[in-house]
């Protein structure tokens, strides 16, 4: 920068010679111009002798003194920069150091709870997550065996509010296992939740004669689901599942319940033989016939418990069509209509339904459903005429006319 001729260009008072700005002139290698107090026009405050006017003469040293300005913006930004990100990062940390010591005191209460139930529960009110638990039976299928109780059993358990025992427990008809206590009985039943109905069946309860007593001082208020299916062919099923077991192959301990191994080992002769007695009366001592007399084992049902406790289901329809039957269980048993249509499967090979529910389809064993020996009309007839009367009597009983054939 050329430097500039102050005093022809201020007026009046203002006006100096050369001589005053050499007195201020100092000798710096930027070029930098110092100007006497003089050379300006009067502002308030004091001022002082020279004033430093901004000014570079040399465009290398200007592009220099522009880079190390801009540098030292970068600089500044950056430090500023680093420090927000640092305050950001520090927070975070905070935070999440404070949420990790709420998750640890969480947990550490909830160990505290499950360790120490009852007081930490009672002070802080918290609720006790349900838990499933083994229960006596509340409902039991009573027989009559050869009807579909097994079937029945299967159906029912397709609703989401049933439990069933796995297996025939036998524990009310057979002296040693009624010894073992109710304890004993409960083990064997499956864990269920609150509001479940648990169901057991083992047919040949409805035949023998201590079961209803037993029964009752276990629950006298027990359901009661009693499944018959026309006499004559039931004993002719009863038949066929002995003769089955009564082959050299089947082992010494697949005796029906309730027969002896001699009726066991009779099944090898023809049904009409074992069903008719030499004179041509009915053999009402032959097991399978004796069995299909049912008023007189209902009778001592009723005898100790009230009729509203018993529901006669009809075997025969229970396979023709089972929805209908199982909407009468329901309500029996004071469930919410859940089984229906979609849960069952006409299975052409075996000849009945099957069952079906959201994950799976089921058939029941092989040994269910089994063919039947032709057995002479004849026999057949006079077996029907023979049950007349007593199905009268069951009628009678159960305030329903099943409708079973006469002839």
């Amino acid at each position: 920068m050329e430097r500039i001729q102050m005093n022809q260009s201020l007026p009046g008072k203002y006006h100096r010679t050369e001589a005053s700005y050499k007195s201020c002139s100092q000798s710096l290698p930027l070029d930098i111009l110092w100007l006497p107090r003089s050379s300006f026009r009067p502002a308030e405050g004091e001022l002082a002798d020279c004033v430093l006017v901004v000014g570079v003469s040399r465009p290398k040293l200007a592009a220099a003194l522009l880079s190390v300005t801009l540098l030292s913006l970068f600089l500044t930004f950056h430090v500023l920069y680093d420090s927000a990100l640092y305050s950001i990062q520090a927070a975070s940390m905070v935070s999440a150091a404070h949420e990790n010591n709420n998750l640890l005191e969480n947990q550490q209460m909830n160990t505290r709870t499950i360790n120490h139930p009852m007081s930490l529960r009672k002070r802080l009110k918290l609720p006790r997550p349900p838990r499933p638990v083994r229960r006596l039976p509340q409902a039991l299928i009573i027989g009559v065996r050869k009807c579909g109780t097994r079937a029945l059993l299967e159906m029912l358990y397709l609703h989401p509010m049933v439990q069933k025992a796995s297996g025939e427990v036998h524990f009310f008809d057979r002296d040693e296992n009624y010894a073992l206590g109710l304890d004993w009985y409960r083990s064997k039943m499956p864990l269920s939740f609150k509001g479940q109905i648990t169901i057991e069946k083992s047919p040949s309860y409805f035949v023998t004669p201590e079961v209803p007593e037993r029964v009752r001082a276990m629950n006298s208020s027990v359901r009661l689901l009693l499944i018959v299916r026309e006499p004559v062919t039931r004993a002719i099923s009863d038949y066929t599942q002995l003769r089955s077991r009564a082959t050299p192959s089947a082992p010494a301990h697949a005796l029906v319940a309730g027969h002896t191994p001699h009726q066991a080992l009779d099944a090898a002769k023809p049904f009409e033989q074992l069903a008719i007695s030499p004179d041509g009366s009915i053999n009402v001592a032959y097991r399978p016939i004796a069995i299909s007399l049912y008023h007189a084992y209902l009778h001592r049902w009723l005898e100790v418990f009230p009729r509203e406790q018993i529901l006669v289901v009809n075997g025969d329809q229970l396979i023709e069509d089972p929805v209908p039957q199982l909407r009468r269980i329901e309500r029996f048993l004071g469930l919410e209509h859940k089984i229906g249509r979609k849960n069952f499967y006409f299975n052409e090979t075996k000849g009945f339904y099957c069952l079906r529910n959201d994950t799976t389809d089921k058939c029941l064993r092989e040994t269910k459903g089994r063919k039947h020996p032709r057995v002479d009309p004849a026999v057949v007839t006079k077996l029907r005429k023979f049950f007349v009367q007593h199905n009268q009597r069951f009628y009678d009983l159960v305030g329903e006319d099943l409708g079973w054939p006469e002839d």
